[in-house]
């Protein structure tokens, strides 16, 4: 009898350290999704969704040269089961794309943003308006910066959607080519939409110029004035001594 209960007590024990030596684990913490790779020819994607069951995925593709190729816009309207292609030319990389509806006409404009690889890195924006029940695509003019809006423009542009209308800031430079130099101020356009058509409005005042003080052109003109001053008063003096010698 007590044999069996020293076998049975060093069953117990022998069970008991097994269990005590069984680590416990910790449950894995969830990772988030990976973000799935695009496969060639397409290069860049964006799912853009103005209302539900109206959703646009917008991309870009082609082989070779990445500073070319295409995009495409496609719309799906799965409420009314319509599902419709938009395709262009692309000069340069997409960097973002925008949705807006800047003349509030319940039509969406689907915005792509493309940079390209020169001197100035500048930005070429594709616009699009879709009526008709957000199906039909209306290409827009995207207007060009004019000579005063270009001044000092180097690229670097930061595109952004405030209050409904596609907002633009770029710095300013002093100079031209290799020489120029960011001179710390900011151009800011606001670009609004009236009958199909892109309006543009400067709300930043700014200046390219190197401004001089405001006390030098006025010491020049002083200094001509006195210059001229003086030359009356010596060519009066003269005259007056030519006279008294005549006189004698």
């Amino acid at each position: 009898m007590t044999n069996r209960f020293y076998l049975f007590a060093l069953a117990i024990s022998a069970l008991m350290a097994g269990c005590g030596g069984q680590e416990t684990k910790k449950p894995a913490a969830p990772t988030a999704p990976k973000k799935p790779e695009l496969m060639a020819p397409f290069r860049y994607h964006k799912l853009i969704e103005v209302s539900p069951g109206q959703s646009y995925d917008i991309l870009s593709w082609g082989r070779g040269a990445e500073e070319a190729g295409s995009f495409m816009i496609l719309h799906s309207d799965s409420s009314a089961i319509k599902y419709t292609t938009t395709t262009g030319d692309l000069d340069g990389a997409i960097i973002d794309v925008y949705n807006s509806d800047m003349d509030v006409d319940g039509n969406p404009e689907i915005l792509i943003q493309a940079k390209s690889k020169d001197t100035t890195n500048y930005t070429s924006i594709y616009a699009f308006e879709f009526n008709d029940n957000n199906s039909k695509a209306n290409k827009l003019d995207f207007p060009k910066l004019t000579s005063s809006q270009r001044k000092g423009y180097r690229g670097n542009d930061n595109f952004y959607i405030k209050e409904g209308k596609l907002m633009r800031e770029f710095p300013i430079f002093n100079g031209t080519g290799k020489d120029a130099k960011p001179s710390g101020a900011k151009r800011q356009l606001e670009y609004g939409l009236r009958g199909n058509e892109f309006t543009v409005k400067q709300l930043s005042k700014d200046s390219t110029d190197v401004k001089q003080p405001d006390n030098q052109p006025a010491k020049t003109d002083e200094k001509k004035s006195s210059d001229k001053q003086n030359s009356s008063s010596s060519s009066s003096k003269s005259s007056k001594k030519k006279h008294k010698k005549r006189r004698g």
